[in-house]
């Protein structure tokens, strides 16, 4: 069970909670900017909000949190596809969950609980995507737990 939990929370989790603390201030104020004053609508403003975190997420997690040394666009399209994957999961399960959550409010409260909601599953979604698919290494992963099997 220790090994289990040290494969998810290590210093690269660590890392990619400070790249996320920047991710959410840029894109939160993007999403609620877009969504309170700008007037758009759910979808786009909370779709903003990942456009341009990606942008700051991708570099960063790329060179700081996983140091991956791969490069391309293989890893970027694997990147793009976990960040649409967590996305639409995100928001399309915290939209009907907080709107027969929170019924009685008014339709900006529910979408900006929802927001937050999606906003929450999302950054779980993608921590593990990104570790595992985005920005895998094989190589990088056996010579940190321990070495490496020459019979693998």
């Amino acid at each position: 069970m220790k090994k289990l939990i040290s494969a998810f929370f290590d210093k690269r989790f660590l890392k990619f909670c400070l790249v996320g603390v920047l991710n959410t201030l840029v894109g939160t104020a993007v999403m609620f900017g877009l969504y309170n004053l700008a007037h758009c609508s759910y979808w786009f403003s909370s779709a903003m909000n990942y456009v341009v975190g990606s942008f700051v997420s991708y570099f960063l997690n790329k060179y700081f949190t996983f140091q991956s040394r791969d490069g391309g666009w293989r890893q970027l399209l694997r990147f793009a596809l976990n960040i649409a994957v967590c996305y639409v999961i995100a928001y399309s399960a915290a939209q009907p969950f907080v709107e027969w959550v929170l019924k009685d409010a008014s339709v900006s409260v529910r979408d900006n609980v929802a927001m937050l909601t999606g906003m929450v599953i999302f950054t779980g979604l993608n921590y593990l995507g990104q570790r595992f698919f985005a920005f895998r290494a094989a190589g990088r992963e056996k010579e940190e737990n321990g070495g490496g099997d020459k019979t693998s």
